[in-house]
C-alpha cells in the first residue's frame, strides 16, 4: 500500500482509478455539459472508496460566486455524466460519482484580505 495526498492509505489500483476518473470526468464535463461562459471548472481530484462503489469528485469553480449555479448544473446532468463514464470505462463496478466544490481559493482570498486590513 502507498500513502497518497489523502489522510488515509490507498492501494496502487485505487490511485490509478482515481487518476483515470479525474481525467475522464474532466473530459466529459468539458465536452458534454453546458457550463456558462466566463466560468472555469476544474476537476481537482477524485477519491474513490476502497470498494469502488462511490467516488467524491472535488471541483474548483472560478469565479467562486458561480459555484452554486455550476453545482446545480452538474447535479442536473449527473446521470448523463455517469452514463458516459460507464460506457468509457472497462471496470466493474464503475463508482457512482458525487460532486463537491473546493473552497480553498475562496478561503485563501479571505485570509489575504484579513492580512491586508491589519
Amino acid at each position: 500500500m502507498r500513502t497518497c495526498s489523502y489522510w488515509y492509505r490507498v492501494s496502487h489500483r485505487q490511485e490509478k482509478v482515481n487518476s483515470l476518473l479525474t481525467q475522464e470526468i474532466g473530459k466529459i464535463i468539458l465536452r458534454e455539459v453546458d457550463i456558462p461562459p466566463g466560468v472555469l471548472v476544474t476537476v481537482l481530484s477524485v477519491e474513490a472508496t476502497s470498494d469502488f462503489k462511490e467516488a467524491k469528485v472535488k471541483i474548483s469553480i472560478f469565479p467562486f460566486d458561480k459555484s452554486e449555479l455550476v453545482l446545480e448544473i452538474l447535479t442536473k446532468n449527473i446521470y448523463h455524466i455517469q452514463r458516459v463514464l460507464n460506457k468509457k470505462l472497462r471496470m466493474k463496478p464503475v463508482p457512482r460519482i458525487y460532486f463537491r466544490a473546493d473552497a480553498t481559493e475562496e478561503e485563501a482570498d479571505k485570509v489575504e484580505l484579513l492580512l491586508k486590513n491589519d
